[in-house]
């Protein structure tokens, strides 16, 4: 499996664990889903810094491999 799919469905699932557990709690939906994202993010970036490396990894290597559109040759050419 690709490393973003993985560390997206990661980070949605404790994106949805954290809102259910606040709308159990009975916290406002909105500021339930706000403190979700935050602790979703706080968790991903303590805890997933080796999977985020590899989808940082995976990412620049679709970017060396994408060939080049025609506005950016173009745009190569005029820097040069």
């Amino acid at each position: 499996m690709r490393p973003w799919i993985s560390y997206t469905l990661i980070r949605l699932g404790i994106f949805a664990a954290a809102f259910v557990i606040l709308v159990a709690l009975q916290v406002n939906v909105f500021a339930a889903a706000i403190a979700a994202a935050v602790i979703g993010l706080a968790i991903s970036y303590i805890f997933f810094r080796g999977l985020r490396d590899r989808v940082a990894l995976d990412l620049a290597a679709r970017a060396r491999r994408a060939p080049k559109s025609r506005d950016d040759a173009e745009e190569d050419e005029l820097d040069a």
